[in-house]
């Protein structure tokens, strides 16, 4: 039987792809690039979460995605999920040829 956590607090966190650093495998973002759902910069992502959701441009992204540890997010290959989120390899916003702009929203 499963242990199921009795209280689930809900945290989110934002920021753009533009804080994120590294290319391709080792694309990241450390967690006090992020932003808390109360307004002040993240210290850090919560120690053992019951899940997490990962939306990049308001999409909801699979479990394979990415990884997380209480100090950063890692997304490899986010260069390529973004042209798969604009269905090309430009940006729809910015123009952006291909790779990461700073326009792309994360949701942690």
């Amino acid at each position: 039987m499963p242990i199921t956590k009795p209280f689930i607090a809900g945290r989110r966190f934002s920021s753009t792809i533009g804080a994120g650093t590294g290319t391709g495998a080792t694309f990241a973002i450390a967690a006090t690039a992020f932003t808390a759902d109360t307004g002040v910069a993240a210290t850090a992502f919560p120690a053992s979460p019951a899940y997490y959701n990962l939306y990049i441009n308001a999409m909801l992204q699979t479990a394979d995605t990415s990884t997380v540890t209480t100090t950063t997010i890692t997304i490899p290959g986010e260069d390529v999920l973004a042209s798969q989120a604009y269905g090309t390899d430009r940006c729809c916003k910015c123009g952006t040829q291909g790779g990461v702009s700073g326009d792309k929203n994360i949701y942690a």
